[in-house]
């Protein structure tokens, strides 16, 4: 996927020329170089590191709040970058005008802020809340709180403003420089280090707290690490790529039914690899090979992957836990 990635385009450029650029060779049109390294390449990465961090983010929430509809947006982090982006855009509208004309970096910085102002509230209110299923209601009524907000600024404002919000909702994998990407990847390696550190503690609770409990998990701490990490995972992602849906919560109940386990030491390198995967497969549809056209990455991602977890759960009966 990610070679044919790398192939398909607006430019048609031979796959024999594409390998000359990877390793350096000389090519029939010196452009070819610049369209693989500056733009083909980068988003194609974009793509692996995103879809990687969501179906891992996706499989901890799943299994912390032992709900196959939890997502890694579950907890309004998804929410919170979208408020605050749109405070951004359309805040003028109502009142506020933090920044002008807001660049790139400057619309990353403050779904950032968003993701972790949200993150921090949840961390508070995770230490009152020894329920993981109010946690998780708790997160939903956030989303749904900080969506009225958006909704009323998208009512009030201008629709040069509106419009600009809309097309970062729809999600972008083509738009990082490599300094971006780089910065991406840190972040997504910790998140996954901590996610790997974290499969003793995913196994157990998938039996319940007191089993947990007996295998010596500290479930105060176990539960902040795993919301700490799917923070790192969902926040970085939606801040550099926008809101990308589906992904995070179909990958891993894809990945169950295929490796026929639960164990997530086997689960996580899985749900990564096939988040990485079907993100690709998303993104090479969403070119519209031969065309000028590019679709929205995250219609494509529910356009593709919805029908394809609804024939898997009705050809299995059910999700393999």
């Amino acid at each position: 996927m990610f070679g044919l990635n790398l192939s398909l385009g607006s430019v048609n450029i031979p796959f024999l020329d594409i390998l000359k650029v990877l390793f350096g060779s000389e090519t029939a049109d010196a452009t070819w170089v610049e369209i693989v390294w500056n733009f083909r390449m980068t988003k194609a990465l974009t793509c692996i590191l995103a879809g990687g961090g969501l179906a891992l983010a996706g499989l901890q929430m799943q299994t912390l709040f032992r709900n196959a509809l939890a997502g890694p947006d579950v907890l309004g982090l998804s929410s919170g970058a979208s408020l605050a982006v749109s405070l951004i855009l359309m805040g003028k509208a109502g009142g506020i005008s933090l920044i002008s004309e807001p660049g790139p970096w400057t619309l990353v910085l403050v779904a950032s802020l968003g993701c972790v102002s949200v993150f921090l509230v949840m961390l508070m209110i995770a230490r009152k809340l020894h329920d993981n299923v109010s946690l998780l209601i708790v997160g939903l009524m956030i989303g749904a709180g900080t969506s009225s907000v958006v909704s009323v600024l998208q009512y009030i404002s201008r629709a040069e403003d509106m419009q600009t919000y809309l097309i970062w909702t729809f999600g972008s994998l083509g738009g990082l420089s490599w300094t971006e990407l780089l910065v991406l990847a840190i972040v997504l390696v910790v998140g996954s280090i901590i996610s790997i550190h974290s499969a003793k503690s995913l196994n157990a609770w998938m039996l319940g707290d007191t089993y947990a409990r007996s295998l010596g998990i500290d479930i105060r701490s176990a539960r902040l690490w795993i919301i700490f990490s799917t923070s790192l995972l969902t926040g970085s992602i939606t801040a550099f790529c926008g809101p990308i849906a589906f992904i995070g919560l179909a990958v891993p109940h894809l990945v169950k039914l295929i490796l026929q386990s639960s164990n997530h030491k086997a689960l996580v390198p899985a749900v990564v690899i096939g988040g990485a995967v079907l993100m690709l497969f998303c993104d090479t549809a969403a070119q519209l090979p031969g065309s000028v056209q590019i679709l929205p990455v995250n219609a494509v991602t529910s356009l593709i992957g919805a029908p394809v977890v609804i024939w898997v759960i009705l050809r299995h009966k059910r999700i393999y836990q």
